[in-house]
């Protein structure tokens, strides 16, 4: 009996550490799954950090391609104006040193054809009237001879309205306000276009002699083509000073043109217009109707 019960006992014994091992064994499974599972867990917060340091270098790398391809756009563009800048500097010195080489060139010669042949035709003229008294000629002679001395007034007078094309001497002695007033006086003196001038506050201002020649010419060629292609009766010119601005003005009453049309223009007369505007740093509008007239606005800054 002492040895059935120690036996049995011995199985129970046998039979609880078994199932102590066998809960142990499971506890130790577990442990090592919740451990595996942990490891893995691990490793994949890794793998995402990793893809997120990866996706915000790329991130980051395309910003910086992207801000140093704006950056080369900007210095690019930058270079492209400085370039335009330098281009209409240079286009604009050389149409001053034209400008300013033509005006030289027009006093010279208005200089030399009123001091030089004009003074010699006078002298001619003199000399034929004294003639005229000492010599006995006949009816038709004297005729002829009087003839010869009228044409010879004609050509004075013609070479005296070409030296002042040239360059007005109102404009060298008294200003652009005298010099445009003169002008357009004589323009309606002429029958070609009746033309009324205005200034408003010119006179309170001092302008270069380059400015007031480039000015004059303005107006002179707008006139001008007023007379050769408006077909106008009268034509106004004004001239006004507001602030830094110098207002520049010529209306007329003709049958107007499509203004498109300049743009195509291959004419030398609106080519010098439109140079000088530059050179003046003006700004040019036009407005035109037809059959009632065109409209011509030249603002200049003043400095």
């Amino acid at each position: 009996m002492s040895d059935s019960l120690s036996s049995e006992e011995m199985k129970e014994n046998i039979a609880a550490m078994e199932t102590r091992f066998k809960v142990q064994g499971k506890d130790n499974e577990i442990q090592i799954l919740q451990d595996e599972k942990k490891i893995q867990e691990l490793s994949i917060r890794q793998k995402n950090t990793l893809n997120y340091v990866l996706i915000g270098g790329a991130a980051a790398l395309l910003a910086i391609l992207a801000l140093g391809y704006r950056n080369y756009k900007n210095r690019q563009k930058l270079q492209q104006q400085r370039i335009t800048e330098l281009e209409t500097q240079q286009q604009l010195t050389a149409t001053e040193a034209v400008l300013k080489g033509e005006a030289q060139e027009r006093t010279r010669l208005a200089k030399d054809l009123h001091d030089g042949l004009g003074g010699m035709l006078s002298g001619i003229k003199y000399s034929l009237n004294t003639m005229k008294e000492n010599l006995i000629m006949t009816p038709e002679n004297a005729q002829a001879f009087t003839r010869s001395i009228d044409m010879l007034d004609s050509s004075i007078q013609e070479m005296r309205r070409v030296a002042h094309n040239m360059m007005p001497e109102a404009l060298v002695k008294f200003g652009l306000d005298t010099a445009l007033r003169d002008f357009c006086l004589h323009i309606s003196q002429s029958g070609a276009l009746t033309v009324s001038y205005q200034s408003i506050e010119l006179s309170h201002i001092q302008l270069e002699q380059t400015v007031s020649v480039t000015i004059y010419r303005i107006v002179q060629e707008l006139i001008n083509n007023t007379i050769k292609h408006a077909a106008a009766k009268t034509a106004i010119v004004q001239l006004s000073v507001a602030g830094s601005i110098l207002s520049v003005t010529v209306e007329d009453d003709g049958k107007g043109f499509d203004i498109t049309l300049l743009q195509k223009s291959t004419g030398i007369g609106w080519s010098n217009i439109e140079n000088r505007i530059n050179f003046l740093n003006g700004k040019l509008d036009i407005q035109s109707v037809n059959n009632k007239g065109t409209s011509v606005l030249i603002e200049l800054p003043l400095s």
